[in-house]
């Protein structure tokens, strides 16, 4: 071969094979690339900002179903726990969307909390998020399915109750005007009128808050609570009671526990109990309040030396105006409405409550309650 072509064909030979070199460089690069989206956990940009944003339900899942990023309020309905989603309703829509492709929304029923009886109906819409993720949203509308009972309920417990002490203040009313010149006769009546007025105020009072629980969600704006703050907040309130009646109330437990919810209805919750104790115990015994942390559930335990519970009424303790002893509740004054109260509230944090008894030998009521977890917010950090 003439050598004159020798150069030519050389450079153009060096062109082919650097242009080679590049092409496998930038596939490799390519490929890498690749890779590196599909381990890595980083969601797409601003969709942090969003989820956090969100006061309803949002959650973002991988491939594997793993939870990338959740927003307080999924946290708060006890979707999510140990970065996964909880319930196989949920699991189900966001797999029927990774195999269409096609976004989807539906009602689902779910229950509240790992324990408890309590249930939400959520407005679930779950879509693509990229070419990777998941996002699942979730609006609660379990306050339109409620709103029907809890009218029905307002009503019945208007009328079976608020009638008692109207009809006493009626009676008290005639009786002071008949004894209008006999002084200690008024005010004999017009102690009694105080007193039944006073009590016909707390009912009132206590049936608007039970229906307020019924009716709207009290996790609307959760919030991480301090237990450690609740004790300490429902036995101060308890305290003049407490001593009146000489009774020691006595803490202790697990300490630095907290979970989602709404701090002034959980001391509402656990003062009822404390007051109902102390209610039902014998002067100098003692009321211990106990808190337990163990496998992601925080349990309050109220313990009194009280006169007990028999065993056919433990399983309507918690109904709206039973009373163990209605004779007793008369005279301190107790509507029949704090345990019921205590149970709403329970209930609407994803808990319950239970209570053990014994005649004679006191009671132990427990709230118990999911734990708050970080983990959700290490999710959306880690990246």
């Amino acid at each position: 071969m003439d050598s004159g072509w020798l150069v030519p064909l050389s450079l153009v030979f060096g062109v082919i094979v650097g242009a080679g070199m590049v092409a496998i460089i930038v596939a490799a690069a390519q490929r890498g690339q690749r890779a590196v989206d599909v381990v890595s956990s980083a969601v797409p940009d601003g969709v942090d900002q969003v989820i956090d944003a969100l006061e309803s339900a949002g959650v973002v899942l991988d491939p594997s179903n793993n939870v990338v990023k959740v927003s307080p309020g999924a946290l708060a309905f006890g979707l999510v726990s140990h970065q996964a989603l909880v319930h196989a309703e949920l699991v189900k829509l966001v797999d029927r969307v990774r195999r269409s492709g096609e976004s989807l929304t539906e009602e689902v029923h779910i229950a509240r909390g790992p324990f408890g009886d309590a249930n939400l109906y959520l407005q679930v819409r779950v879509a693509r998020l990229g070419a990777r993720y998941i996002l699942l949203l979730a609006e609660d509308r379990t306050e339109a399915y409620r709103l029907d009972d809890v009218r029905r309920d307002f009503v019945a417990n208007i009328s079976h109750e608020l009638k008692t002490p109207i009809g006493a203040v009626s009676l008290l009313a005639e009786a002071l005007a008949i004894a209008a010149d006999d002084p200690e006769q008024v005010r004999k009546f017009a102690k009694r009128l105080t007193k039944e007025s006073e009590r016909l105020t707390r009912i009132t009072q206590e049936i608007i808050e039970l229906s307020r629980l019924q009716a709207a969600d009290a996790l609307a704006k959760p919030e991480l609570v301090s237990i450690d703050h609740v004790v300490s907040l429902a036995i101060d309130q308890n305290h003049v009671a407490a001593d009146a009646s000489a009774v020691q109330l006595v803490s202790g437990g697990d300490h630095g526990a907290t979970v989602y919810g709404d701090e002034a209805l959980l001391v509402v919750a656990l003062h009822n109990l404390i007051a109902n104790a102390i209610q039902y115990s014998p002067s100098t015994s003692r009321i211990g309040i106990g808190v337990s942390n163990t496998d992601g559930i925080v349990e309050i335990a109220v313990t009194d030396q009280g006169i007990g519970i028999p065993e056919e009424d433990l399983d309507r303790v918690f109904e709206r105006f039973f009373r163990i002893d209605p004779a007793r509740s008369r005279n301190t004054g107790g509507s029949g409405l704090g345990l019921s109260i205590v149970k709403h509230v329970a209930h609407n944090h994803g808990g319950d409550v239970r209570v053990w008894s014994q005649v004679g030998n006191g009671s132990t009521f427990t709230i118990r309650l999911p734990e708050a977890t970080d983990a959700g917010a290490r999710t959306g950090e880690e990246k």
